[in-house]
């Protein structure tokens, strides 16, 4: 069925299925009706508290999920934050997105409280995400209740589930897939979603929650087939939010699931496109969506019910991406006879990592360029690792100790850990910018 709020997906569920299992955490589960009724309760709190923007530091517990609920049938905007990002960097976000309270871990909330603004007019339906993860380029685009319930029909139109399903999430709400896909697709389906507990866990929630309906990022999923931590009810694993070798397709295609790959982005309220039989890199477009290509193959959508209103105070990026209603997506892709969704590549100056992180180049190449003092470099993504491209000549260890500065400012995953050397000059544009794609087929025919 499809909603347009979520107000109308709460109290229509909770009149259809009552008693039914909604929401599951550690020690604690919601009925439906329960969950729409404590939802209600919790939004006239915070209509008396009077604030107008509620940031989430996101846990991924049912109480998060009913935080969020519930600010927005209150008529707050709210932002969903990530709890581990830095705590030096959280001010920022804070200020640029106008929250006035904050949710979460309370030590890290009376820390964050000097920094509180005074609020937003007309934030009501408005949830925002961010796309470049922690980092200073990092923006947040503004989707809304409405366009979040209809990328969950979308989900739910291509891959059905029945009441009786559950569903584990083990993916940050903050992230848009786990928000939609983890999340939203099981409630609007009337299935039960079993919220994992944490990276501790990660070994062991399939046998603890038992579900049916897994949503998980390629290292995830890597990590729960090499563990042995697949469950015997687990029947369908969507995957999403990058790039998955087949290998991990295959091993699991294996154990007897069914495995569908999704593309989307923050833009478009997480789903476009879904693999739904056969090849799961031919992907069929979701109802609501229309994907045409641009001369160059970028794949441009149009998707009036889940597109974002923009990215917050920033109009000209905007504008940059979003014309006449056409999203941009600086992703390169081609359709076939049966108008399926096939993925080449990325155009944007971002990387996309397993986890579903996104790398910002700019800002990362510039630093790499300021320390080893020389312009004719880059960042790509080989066998999922990052990868430093440098025209010369040079002995790959000692290139990476003297880069040991910039990776100490890294997460683990978003070190370089390779090195390629290339004896020709990288390519470019007449007015000096990387040709990434054309960079990308060069490194293929060298490793050959």
């Amino acid at each position: 069925m499809r909603f347009d709020s979520f107000s109308h997906l709460l109290s229509h569920q909770a009149l259809a299925l009552g008693d039914r299992i909604a929401l599951r955490g550690a020690g604690v589960e919601y009925t439906y009706r329960q969950l729409c009724d404590r939802a209600l309760a919790l939004a006239e709190d915070w209509r008396r508290a009077g604030k107008t923007c509620l940031g989430v530091l996101c846990d991924g517990t049912p109480e998060c999920v009913l935080a969020i609920l519930s600010a927005n049938l209150a008529g707050l905007q709210v932002v969903l934050l990530d709890e581990h990002t830095p705590e030096s960097l959280l001010p920022r976000l804070i200020e640029y997105t106008d929250v006035d309270v904050l949710w979460g871990d309370e030590d890290l909330v009376q820390d964050l409280a000097p920094y509180l603004t005074a609020g937003v007019q007309n934030g009501a339906g408005r949830l925002l995400f961010f796309t470049s993860g922690t980092t200073r380029a990092a923006k947040a685009v503004v989707l809304t209740d409405r366009s979040l319930c209809a990328s969950a029909y979308n989900g739910g139109a291509k891959l059905p589930l029945s009441t009786d399903d559950t569903l584990l999430c083990m993916l940050p709400l903050n992230h848009v897939f786990g928000f939609v896909c983890g999340l939203l697709w099981a409630l609007s389906c009337g299935a039960a979603v079993a919220m994992g507990r944490g990276m501790r866990h990660y070994g062991d929630d399939c046998g603890f929650f038992k579900p049916t309906v897994l949503s998980a990022v390629p290292s995830l999923l890597g990590f729960l087939l090499r563990a042995g931590a697949i469950n015997p009810e687990l029947r369908l694993i969507l995957v999403g939010a990058g790039d998955c070798p087949p290998q991990l397709l295959r091993s699991a295609e294996e154990l007897g699931l069914q495995i569908s790959f999704g593309y989307g982005l923050t833009e478009t309220s997480s789903g476009v496109a879904l693999s739904v039989s056969g090849n799961p890199y031919a992907m069929e477009i979701c109802p609501d969506d229309t994907v045409t290509l641009a001369e160059d193959g970028e794949i441009l959508i149009h998707a009036p019910t889940c597109i974002m209103q923009g990215y917050y105070k920033l109009p000209e990026e905007t504008d940059q991406v979003l014309q006449n209603g056409i999203l941009h997506t600086g992703d390169l892709g081609f359709l076939d006879e049966e108008g399926r969704l096939h993925l080449q590549g990325r155009k944007k100056e971002i990387l996309v990592l397993q986890d579903g992180t996104k790398l910002y180049l700019p800002e990362y190449e510039s630093a790499l360029a300021q320390l080893l003092q020389t312009r004719e470099l880059a960042v790509v993504l080989r066998q999922q690792i990052p990868t430093l491209v440098l025209q010369g000549q040079g002995e790959e260890q000692e290139l990476l100790r003297r880069l040991a500065p910039v990776n100490a400012d890294r997460p683990r995953n978003q070190q370089i850990k390779k090195v390629i050397f290339l004896s020709q000059s990288l390519p470019r544009t007449a007015t000096g910018k990387l040709k990434r794609w054309e960079l990308n087929q060069i490194i293929e025919e060298t490793m050959l």
